[in-house]
């Protein structure tokens, strides 16, 4: 299997804290060496490990944006 490799481009903010610690996290991540993406996802207090998560492309987030003034 190959390693996930990431490069956080801009921690955009933090949404949420959960008592154990870990982050719900806006940032813009490059994946593998890729284009950079937005990306959400919980990171642990130390920041070395991660959940699972969403990334979108530009476009995705304008639309996010979009949907959300309606």
């Amino acid at each position: 299997m190959e390693k996930v490799t990431y490069n956080i481009i801009k921690r955009m903010g933090i949404l949420s804290k959960n008592p154990s610690g870990w982050q719900r996290e806006l940032n813009v991540i490059s994946w593998n060496e890729r284009d950079p993406k937005y990306d959400i996802r919980d990171w642990s207090p130390d920041g070395e490990k991660m959940s699972k998560g969403i990334t979108l492309t530009q476009d995705e987030m304008d639309r996010i944006i979009e949907v959300m003034a309606l």
